[in-house]
């Protein structure tokens, strides 16, 4: 029996051994596909196949194993057993050199570890490594180093195995793996010259130089519904204020829901109701197309109609489109121009919205004088704003993940990092739960905190933690640093997660982040160029410096000599020969030090910011993402405000004046002419000093009531104002409210 089992055993590895070079290798790159035939007790390699001296396809396609008959297969088998391979020395070598009065015989595997030619052509002809043919080029043309065009990394202009010429383009050199990779990948329809793109000169001479080209189409093209992405159409509201309750994502087709998209670029969407469209007939066009279309002076201003003439089917009255660019702001004088506003709506149309959720129809959002408008405003601050715009937005559609269960976090201030790391590696933390805080040890926090601004502190205090701790460095642009007690902890990841999480649940955003972290985050470190203020070390920095301004050789030769150990450490420790050798040494130096050592901490905190998606969102919007995340939030102008806070209209009150009131006080606060900043009015009304990246939940709002001294509710982010005679008297009561309010906070 155990004789029985031997046989068995020995059958088996027979079986799982390519009958031909007898290794159980599986490597399709190599050695082609190996198939298994349970009926024949048959396993071959298909390269070891093709390239046999005594064997050809004599059957069909669908006959023996791709037209090479059973038959032959075991003759051919038989005929190399009595043949040694001159490289390993076991028999079994079926393949022999064609070049005449050659007598070498080698398996497959053994030749390609030779570097043998294997020309998988015509007569699939093989030489050994005397033989083998061999690419010419000028001398002058070698000795230097190119970039394989793909793959990226260097390679050596030599005249050997591993690499190969393009026979089309003077400077195109490639590694030969990364050439079989690329015609496995294509196929025969597709492998060309990566540079020029010429397809029979370049196929021909690698396939000269035994680069398989299997006889197929190209891999994506035969991924199934590889294109299914390009037959879908945009569905997505990017309306300011979207109406629909189902979120910005739905679409209900011939309905007020179904999403028209912009006629000019197709990739953005509204909702009919959204923008007040009656028919597929009617143009729309979004802001940034009105914007160029504008411009270039061929847009035609539509008219506009207000709420009260605007007519639903089922008597809903909604928000017609952000303002045309054309449209020209009201100045504060303008009272009968904002009342009549198409935002506005008249009173004796309230009732038709009454049972919407805090209707947009009867709210108004008032504008300042041409002076204080944005126009005036640098280009870069007319960028960061439309891209904090974009982001906001797209934080708000990461939020909608955060579902009503609630995660208590229990927060001593004084211990922001411990407490905050302990809340988040409890076992019931979830970052898709709604977070409350308690703060503990702190008595001094006023008591008209919401649950919100507490949220919001918490956020502020840690992300200020994170900015001055051991993980970064720098001055004001950080890098992540180097700590290996962080790394063995884990913190790295840590520290992403918790930026993710105070992004998406309306914490501030980092703002500290330097240019080159970010795009090692969103591009990836290895195409990512630092610059000499990345590196932190001043000692460091001024090695760098001294060899990147070197002005000759033999000074720029003592510079190495003297600091070999560090070149040394850094694995940059090479002959200088030139002086123009400098400038890749200072670029390798500069990625050594700012990028990889740091490689194991960059790779932990990028998985850290996928929670929640984050991480993802900053590779789709970089430069939405990088005006939040490497550029603090500007200082707070009386603009921002102003369209930060909606009015709240009301029947039985004439706000007019008092709304040229409170846009007149805020222009002596941005002016100084007022005991209190804007960041106060900020505070008392909300309880954050400043806006978080997704806006306030819900959103700030005013207004105006027969009341003697400013309110400001944070539970609901509503600044409740007094209506008075004269400006004079609401400028005090807003200053004596608001300074004495936070000065008692504050004590």
């Amino acid at each position: 029996e155990k004789l029985r089992m031997s046989e068995n055993n020995d059958l088996h590895i027979q079986s799982s051994s390519c009958v031909l070079c007898g290794r159980a290798d599986d490597c399709p790159e190599k050695y082609g596909e190996k198939k298994t035939y349970v009926e024949y007790n048959l396993t071959v390699h298909y390269y070891c196949l093709l390239m046999s001296s005594g064997i050809w396809q004599r059957g069909e396609e669908d006959e023996g194993v791709d037209g090479f008959l059973i038959a032959d297969i075991r003759k051919e088998v038989n005929r190399a057993s009595k043949l040694v391979c001159n490289i390993c020395r076991k028999k079994g070598a079926s393949i022999g050199c064609v070049a005449p009065k050659c007598k070498r015989s080698y398996h497959f595997p053994c030749g390609t570890q030779k570097e043998c030619i294997f020309q998988f052509m015509e007569d699939f002809r093989s030489y050994c490594w005397e033989h083998k043919p061999v690419q010419k080029f000028p001398v002058k043309e070698s000795g230097g180093t190119s970039q394989c065009t793909i793959c990226l990394d260097l390679v050596e202009q030599l005249p050997v195995y591993t690499v190969l010429k393009s026979p089309c383009c003077k400077n195109a050199w490639f590694h030969r793996e990364c050439l079989q990779y690329q015609a496995l990948s294509a196929g025969i329809f597709f492998f060309r010259c990566t540079v020029c793109n010429n397809k029979d000169k370049f196929q021909k001479e690698m396939l000269r130089m035994g680069i398989y080209i299997p006889e197929r189409d190209a891999s994506w093209e035969l991924e199934e519904n590889a294109y299914e992405d390009l037959l879908q159409c945009y569905q997505h509201c990017d309306i300011r204020r979207c109406l629909c309750r189902k979120g910005r994502d739905y679409s209900k087709p011939d309905s007020k829901w179904e999403i028209k998209r912009c006629q000019c670029c197709g990739s953005r969407g509204t909702h009919f109701a959204c923008s007040s469209i009656k028919s597929w007939e009617q143009n729309w066009e979004c802001v940034e197309c009105r914007s160029i279309l504008v411009k270039s002076g061929n847009y035609r201003k539509q008219t506009k109609r207000s709420l009260a003439t605007s007519e639903k089917a089922d008597g809903t009255a909604c928000l017609l489109e952000e303002p045309s660019p054309k449209c020209p702001r009201q100045s504060p004088g303008s009272q009968r121009n904002i009342l009549h506003s198409p935002k506005m709506m008249c009173q004796n149309n309230l009732s038709t919205c009454s049972h919407l959720e805090l209707p947009a129809s009867n709210r108004v959002r008032m504008s300042l004088s041409p002076l204080m408008s944005d126009r005036n405003w640098s280009p870069r601050k007319k960028s960061l704003r439309k891209e904090r715009r974009e982001v906001s937005n797209i934080l708000k559609e990461l939020r909608l993940q955060v579902s009503a269960e609630t995660t208590r976090l229990n927060i001593d201030a004084e211990n922001i990092w411990n407490s905050a790391l302990k809340g988040f590696r409890q076992r019931n933390f979830s970052p898709t739960n709604a977070i409350e805080i308690k703060f503990t040890k702190c008595k001094s926090r006023s008591k008209t905190d919401t649950s919100a601004a507490k949220k919001r502190r918490f956020f502020q205090l840690l992300m200020l933690h994170l900015q001055n701790s051991s993980l970064f460095e720098g001055s004001s642009a950080k890098n992540l640093s180097l700590d290996f007690q962080a790394v063995k902890e884990n913190l790295y990841f840590e520290a992403g997660k918790m930026i993710a999480v105070s992004l998406v649940h309306g914490g501030p955003s980092p703002g500290f982040f330097s240019q080159t972290l970010f795009n090692c985050l969103v591009y990836g470190p290895e195409n990512v160029k630092p610059a000499l203020q990345d590196v932190a070390d001043s000692d460091v920095a001024e090695t760098i410096k001294m060899i990147k301004h070197a002005n000759s050789l033999s000074s720029l030769q003592s510079t190495i000599n003297n600091c070999y150990e560090f070149l040394a450490a850094a694995g940059c420790l090479r002959p200088i020969t030139a002086l123009c050798d400098k400038d890749v040494l200072v670029n390798d130096l500069l990625i050594h030090h700012v990028i990889k050592r740091i490689i194991s901490p960059l790779e932990s905190f990028r998985q850290g910011l996928r929670t929640l998606g984050v991480l993802e969102k900053m590779q789709m919007h970089p430069d939405a993402f990088s005006s939040i995340l490497c550029h603090k939030p500007g200082g707070l102008s009386a603009e921002t405000l102003c369209d930060l806070f909606t009015i709240h209209s009301s029947s039985d009150v004439n706000e007019a004046e008092s709304a040229d009131f409170w846009m007149a006080y805020l222009q002596d606060v941005e002016s100084g002419e007022s005991v209190v900043m804007l960041e106060d009015i900020l505070l008392f009304v909300t309880g954050s000093f400043s806006i978080p990246p997704t806006g306030f939940d819900p959103e700030p709002t005013v207004k105006f009531s027969h009341i003697r001294c400013p309110v400001g509710n944070r539970l609901l982010n509503c600044l409740e104002l007094p209506i008075t005679k004269t400006y004079e008297q609401f400028k005090n009561k807003m200053e004596f409210t608001i300074s004495n309010t936070l000065r008692v906070e504050r004590e």
